[in-house]
């Protein structure tokens, strides 16, 4: 299965080499055709102000779209904020693939990134063990709507959610020596693949 992950700007050569630990065959996407072609897709981390305008006329976020609406995707933090309904500070639309609101460096500046043990977790997607989760700038998701899935928590936030074929969370899980989240991801390409 050839998993892409959005090469624009942000943490696309980590994404690449933990989804090619796990056995993915990584394609590095840069334009549309190249969204279009993969049975799954990784929005990474990295400053979602300026991928909103690297993607600017490209038709890339069109491409995205389309692909959500039969293959899987994953938003790992800006990507998170691409795929959210509303984003806040500052207000603007994203893609609206994920009903979810989230407020972009919700957790402080680069100085407050830190690495946590989340305990929280949904039993049947993650298991019972506690999750690392690496969160960078990270932003918050303010509000899910009633058929998005919480996944993770860090405290009373979610920070793991998944809607149909749509996964995001505000945490890094390439950075991380755990694995599930990535390979909870993989199996969705895996199954949608097989369903096509």
């Amino acid at each position: 299965m050839v998993v892409g992950v959005l090469a624009l700007q942000g943490d696309f050569e980590a994404h690449g080499k933990a989804l090619g630990k796990a056995g993915a065959d990584v394609r590095l996407v840069r334009d549309a055709e190249g969204v279009r072609a993969c049975d799954g897709l990784v929005i990474p981390g990295g400053e979602s102000t300026t991928l909103w305008k690297l993607m600017e006329g490209t038709g890339i976020d069109a491409a995205i779209c389309e692909l959500a609406a039969t293959r899987p995707v994953f938003g790992t933090c800006a990507g998170a904020i691409l795929l959210a309904r509303d984003v806040l500070n500052p207000p603007r639309p994203g893609l609206s693939l994920l009903d979810a609101s989230v407020e972009r460096n919700a957790y402080g500046r680069q100085l407050d990134s830190t690495v946590v043990s989340l305990s929280d977790l949904d039993a049947r997607a993650l298991g019972e063990r506690p999750l690392e989760a690496v969160f960078i700038r990270a932003p918050r998701f303010t509000r899910v709507g009633p058929s998005v899935e919480v996944l993770a928590r860090r405290g009373e936030d979610p920070v793991l959610v998944r809607q149909g074929r749509v996964l995001a969370s505000t945490f890094h899980p390439e950075l991380s020596a755990d694995r599930r989240v990535v390979d909870l991801f993989l199996s969705g390409v895996a199954a949608a693949r097989r369903a096509a």
